[in-house]
């Protein structure tokens, strides 16, 4: 099988979460112990640094592969979902996977897959640490998918362990409860093996102290650790301040990542270089500074907060639960605008209401649907956010919503395009 064979026969075949949903995510780690098994245990060959939350992992999954690929370390990223490509899940020292790679391993393991009929997400785990391996990488930074303890990727034993915060999404898989989904993103937690918390409340924290203490893992706070402070702010970067808790201080450090937001993911990004360091890792603060100032240039990273045009302004973000869309829409709110036009976007197996009802009344919307089984029908997403009050066109493709939208808008407009990840893929 050539490339394109070999992805069709992926999507095809093996249960997708991101396509297909709930039906696709497996509540045991059984095939992905047994893949490493066929594979000889490859993510024992490599350092890890485990991430998992409910926002803000991607960001900081990338930030710290950029500072570990700027030190000079040979570095892995292993991130989900993709935008575009399938191969933008794995990469070492911010390059693709190749293409003959990915598919010479699902022809050598092909008999293994027809028989264990594997998630998509647990082959692509499997994947991924199979090539960090042949690549010889000495660290690796990786994402979890979807929870953490029933998580495939929950089968290594990391450095250090990062969760970013709790928030509302999955909660047909994860739980019901702020405690409950705390809990499965505790999961990552290992014994004797620090972990890092970015954000916290009164519910969640009670969780991670009980779980680090049933592990005896040293365990942070980034609230008791990093001090950061915005001084300037720009279309395409930051400026800040940060102060933690080691001595170390940072002075009008540039982060080329946009949105308020990504001030608590460097914080979190902070807080993890300094436990690092403490473990052995050599981190210099030139190649920190430099790592920041280049982040989408070092891993490829796209889709948060990113800027898709001028005359009109038209920005693109991946946010999509409650807690995301809150904070994109708190951005949206320090930006000046003559009308605000919103290209949105959702997926069919999630109660969609609670994020319709955070979307500024006064917003030309224009509702579509991503080319993907998962996409509520463009017609229904309108007939929903009608009842809580939005009004706008439904469109069959998000490019059609978007060139609408740019025909209607005037140089001094605002365009948001957002609601899904797969709504923001086809507009990159």
């Amino acid at each position: 099988m050539n490339y394109t064979e070999t992805l069709n026969y992926l999507f095809s075949k093996l249960p997708m979460f991101h396509r297909i949903g709930a039906v696709a995510y497996k509540n045991n780690l059984d095939n992905s112990i047994a893949l490493d098994k066929i594979l000889h245990q490859p993510h024992k060959t490599f350092k890890s640094i485990h991430i998992a939350g409910t926002n803000g992992k991607g960001s900081t999954s990338n930030m710290l592969a950029a500072v570990l690929q700027k030190q000079g370390y040979k570095t892995g990223l292993f991130t989900s979902p993709h935008l575009k490509d399938f191969r933008e899940r794995i990469r070492v020292n911010g390059k693709m996977i190749s293409k003959k790679y990915v598919s010479d391993f699902v022809q050598q393991y092909l008999k293994e897959f027809d028989i264990m009929q594997p998630s998509f997400f647990e082959w692509t785990v499997a994947l991924a640490f199979d090539y960090f391996r042949h690549c010889n990488v000495e660290v690796v930074v990786i994402e979890t998918g979807l929870g953490g303890r029933l998580d495939s990727t929950n089968i290594i034993r990391p450095e250090l362990s990062v969760i970013t915060n709790i928030g509302w999404d999955h909660v047909n898989l994860l739980g019901d409860t702020l405690e409950k989904i705390a809990a499965e993103k505790a999961g990552i937690i290992k014994e004797n093996i620090p972990v890092l918390i970015g954000e916290t409340t009164v519910q969640t924290k009670k969780v991670f102290l009980k779980k680090a203490e049933e592990n005896a893992s040293p365990i942070y706070f980034v609230s008791n650790n990093c001090k950061v402070q915005l001084k300037k702010k720009f279309l395409e970067y930051l400026v800040f301040d940060a102060e933690l808790k080691s001595g170390e201080v940072y002075r009008n450090l540039k982060l080329s990542l946009a949105g308020d937001y990504q001030l608590k993911n460097i914080a979190t990004v902070l807080s993890a270089i300094e436990i690092l360091k403490d473990s052995g890792f050599s981190i210099e603060k030139k190649n920190v500074i430099k790592a920041l100032l280049n982040v989408r240039q070092l891993t490829g990273f796209t889709g948060r907060w990113q800027v898709l045009g001028t005359k009109p302004l038209i920005i693109a973000d991946t946010g999509h639960n409650v807690d995301g869309i809150k904070t994109v829409i708190r951005q949206i709110c320090k930006i000046s605008f003559k009308k605000l036009h919103l290209v949105i976007g959702m997926v069919n197996d999630k109660d969609v209401m609670p994020v319709l009802k955070l979307l500024p009344k006064h917003a030309i919307c224009y509702f579509c649907n991503a080319k993907i089984p998962r996409a509520m029908p463009a017609k229904e997403l309108r007939s929903k956010a009608i009842e809580v009050g939005l009004q706008g066109e439904y469109y069959t493709s998000v490019k059609r919503a978007l060139l609408s939208a740019k025909k209607a808008a005037t140089a001094q407009d605002l365009i948001f395009v957002g609601g899904s990840t797969f709504t923001v893929a086809e507009v990159l």
